[in-house]
């Protein structure tokens, strides 16, 4: 490096954002994360000691410090470090990386660090590429990444690499972080006439979001965009504060964790009949641009999966919001799809209609059994075939019903739905048990078995069973 590419480096250090200038170079620096690299944990150790050899991948939303802690490593480290941009960089720059890092254990017994930013970029290939010579050790790889790296990075890839989650900073470490940058002379505005008033930091700190870059940022703009007034003053209020982070930031992609996580949440918010916290993440969805659609069919599935019967308005109720927001849109749809969900949290809960998976899983084990004669349909063979002979119309006999028989003579005695004691249910119930057993005396049944509900993820799979063979939407 020549003088002129010294004070080109050095200018933009001086030009870089308040983010990039305050990124820490030490430890000692870091700010959160302490049940990663707090005193004593197993990574401080190893990059204190400059023994980190095993991969490892820091997974984490943005701003959270998985580069700054791949930055600190190659600061701290006697091993050559080279840093490659996933979404940049190819095979052939790869290739040049993993050349250069035999080279060097081989001439000097040198190590590679690899650090690769959105490892999750690279397609399967290239990360294959990758695997042997991390496998050999020639290359120590640090991978970052936003996606969940356990679907993301290949499996062989994940399995020789320590897994470290990085999560949103607390309020207190992203308040330290402003506060380093308002002190320091060098990097930041140590050396400038800047007044934050407490409430602009407040506001600051809380619209982050757990984001320190994001804070920065936002710092930042208010510095510079705010006149020096009495005294050569930077005065920061906060209404320059609200001017310069507007909207609290919301970690939300829609085909990540974060999207099935907060769905999830909302979902089991109304099972667990929460309104409160349905709202808070039914607000959250929608805030972070959520397909209302996406909820509303969520909503559906949860009107008949976990209410059913108990309250069977909660299907009316949902369904009608669906068609109201489809009429309306946002934002006033907001109304019908916060109608539904408070209907649904608030009503009784059963999940009896998960009867059906007992059925289907009966028809896996026990095969398919031919339709009872007078059940079958007798327009077309009642004549030759005796096709619906000795069928009783229910409608002819008292109270509409006649204890006549339905399931195949194989299966009678066989109980698949079981009415809860929630809601309406209870009294279907009372009519089911009376008409059970009038069927049992008029059959002659002395045998029942009652079958068990599934576990859930017997369930989940008779699901996937249904997509694979079916065409509706999941």
């Amino acid at each position: 490096m020549d003088l002129f590419d010294h004070a080109l480096n050095q200018r933009l250090m001086r030009e870089a954002p308040l983010a990039a200038r305050m990124r820490p170079r030490t430890l000692k620096e870091f700010v959160g994360q302490e049940e990663i690299v707090g005193e004593g944990r197993l990574l401080r150790r190893a990059i204190e000691s400059d023994k980190l050899f095993s991969s490892i991948i820091f997974w984490g939303p943005p701003g959270t410090g998985k580069t700054t802690l791949a930055m600190i490593i190659a600061n701290t480290t006697q091993s050559h470090f080279e840093t490659i941009s996933a979404v940049l960089a190819g095979k052939p720059e790869l290739r040049r990386v993993i050349a250069e890092a035999q080279e060097l254990r081989k001439l000097y017994n040198k190590r590679t660090i690899l650090f690769v930013d959105e490892v999750h970029r690279w397609n399967k290939a290239q990360q294959d590429a990758l695997l042997p010579h991390v496998e050999t050790g020639v290359i120590t790889l640090i991978g970052a990444t936003t996606k969940n790296p356990y679907f993301e990075v290949i499996g062989a890839l994940v399995s020789r690499s320590r897994i470290f989650q990085l999560r949103p900073l607390e309020d207190d470490d992203v308040q330290r972080v402003i506060e380093n940058a308002l002190d320091d002379d060098t990097r930041g505005y140590g050396a400038r006439p800047v007044q934050i008033d407490d409430h602009a930091l407040a506001h600051l700190v809380r619209v982050a979001g757990g984001d320190a870059r994001n804070a920065l940022n936002a710092l930042e703009l208010a510095v510079e965009s705010t006149p020096a007034g009495n005294k050569g003053k930077i005065h920061i209020t906060l209404e320059v504060a609200q001017e310069s982070i507007q909207r609290r930031a919301v970690l939300y992609d829609k085909d990540g964790d974060v999207h099935y996580d907060t769905i999830s949440a909302f979902i089991k918010s109304v099972r667990g009949s929460d309104p409160d916290a349905a709202l808070y993440w039914l607000a959250k969805m929608l805030y972070a641009g959520e397909d209302p659609r996406f909820i509303l069919r969520r909503l559906l599935i949860l009107a008949s999966e976990d209410i059913g019967l108990a309250d069977p308005m909660g299907l009316v109720v949902t369904a009608a919001a669906v068609q109201s927001f489809e009429f309306v849109g946002l934002p006033e749809g907001v109304y019908p799809m916060v109608e539904a969900t408070l209907y649904l949290a608030t009503a009784p809960k059963s999940n009896s209609a998960g009867a059906y998976f007992k059925a289907y899983k009966l028809l896996e084990e026990r095969g398919v059994v031919d339709v009872p004669q007078h059940l079958k349909d007798g327009n077309r063979d009642a004549g030759p075939l005796g096709h619906g002979a000795g069928y009783q119309y229910p409608h002819g006999h008292p109270a509409h019903h006649i204890g006549q028989q339905y399931l195949p003579g194989a299966l009678l005695g066989t109980i698949l739905y079981q009415p809860s004691d929630q809601g309406y249910e209870v009294q279907v119930q009372e009519r089911l048990a009376l008409w059970r057993r009038a069927q049992r005396e008029a059959l002659d049944i002395t045998e029942i078995e009652e079958l068990p509900n599934l576990p859930e993820g017997e369930i989940d799979t008779i699901k996937r069973h249904h997509t694979r063979r079916g065409s509706g939407k999941t």
